[in-house]
């Protein structure tokens, strides 16, 4: 096959994942419409407490059955299953695009986004065996994905071509993967905070006997706020060394091809807002009356932080990195 060939194949199986995705978003909602998230949360907690109270080990079957029905969770696995049909396709994609241009496929914002959509997706999946409470992200976390895909199909998208000389460096493969790979994840965390902030309301005005509204019924739907809470101190937490080694790496990419180490270029500006802001959360987390809600709000600050510094700075600055182009 001919390197444009390689190219529309690549076209092609993102077009793919695009549809799968859809209609996973589809089998996910009404997953979150019958509520089944929270039953699932629910039962999970009660089978830990059968557990502890029969003195069982981990793994051991719960003597005391549940008391809610077992939920259906039927659509949630549809949308997994679609999930991981979706995960193949979109890692396809940014292989072909790799063979068609005989380079790393992540030389400009639209290889970059679809290649973070690859590693969000491939994170997201193969955590589902050992984390059954990650399925419950599956509503927000394929809607975002189809987002992030839409703005690159319909805005950011550039034909496959060589590198511009600046990214002809084995730098490209050790700063932009790890970047890659930490964005990702920390896109996973910050994705639990956000549901954390409409379970942690709803669970403490139903306590107090005043729930109602849309944002309520969202929370009711979701797993419990501590499940969440967890998901996003865990995945924010591995993410960060990754993304300080990608500041540090792209720090002595810089001073190899610009003759310096740092120059307050925009997008190292929002690199390095966007790890303080992370390590403000892991320090709130570690003080004592920072934990829930307040960090919660760091944590998506973060993230605003980060696509900031994606797409703000390379739409509406012009620096060193404006390499890529929209």
């Amino acid at each position: 096959m001919s390197s444009e060939s390689w190219a529309h194949l690549s076209n092609a199986l993102v077009y793919s994942t695009i549809i799968v995705l859809s209609v996973a978003l589809v089998a996910f909602a009404a997953d979150f419409a019958l509520g089944t998230g929270r039953r699932r949360s629910n039962q999970r907690k009660q089978h830990k407490l059968a557990l502890q109270r029969s003195g069982a080990s981990d793994g051991a079957v719960a003597t005391e059955a549940p008391t809610e029905a077992p939920a259906d969770d039927r659509w949630a696995r549809v949308g997994v299953s679609l999930s991981t049909l979706a995960t193949v396709l979109i890692v396809g994609a940014v292989i072909t695009r790799g063979i068609s241009a005989q380079r790393p496929p992540w030389g400009n914002m639209y290889e970059f986004t679809v290649t973070a959509v690859a590693t969000l997706m491939v994170i997201w999946v193969a955590m589902l065996p050992r984390r059954p409470e990650w399925r419950d992200l599956g509503l927000i976390v394929v809607l975002f994905n189809l987002l992030l895909l839409g703005v690159a199909v319909l805005v950011l998208y550039t034909e496959s071509a060589e590198l511009v000389p600046a990214l002809k460096s084995y730098w490209l493969w050790i700063h932009v993967t790890s970047a890659i790979i930490a964005s990702s994840i920390f896109t996973v965390g910050s994705l639990a905070s956000v549901l954390y902030l409409f379970a942690e309301r709803y669970e403490r005005r139903s306590s107090a006997m005043t729930q109602g509204g849309v944002r309520d019924a969202i929370g009711a739907r979701l797993p419990s706020s501590k499940q969440l809470d967890t998901v996003a101190y865990k995945t924010i937490a591995f993410a960060f060394p990754l993304w300080f080694f990608a500041v540090v790496a792209g720090a002595v990419w810089a001073e190899d091809a610009w003759g310096r180490y740092w120059g307050w270029d925009p997008k190292e500006t929002w690199s390095f807002v966007t790890l303080v802001i992370y390590a403000a959360y892991l320090h709130a987390r570690a003080t004592a009356g920072w934990r829930g809600r307040p960090a919660a709000i760091i944590a998506i600050v973060g993230l605003a932080a980060f696509l900031f510094s994606y797409f703000g700075v390379n739409i509406f600055f012009v620096g060193f990195h404006s390499y890529g182009g929209v």
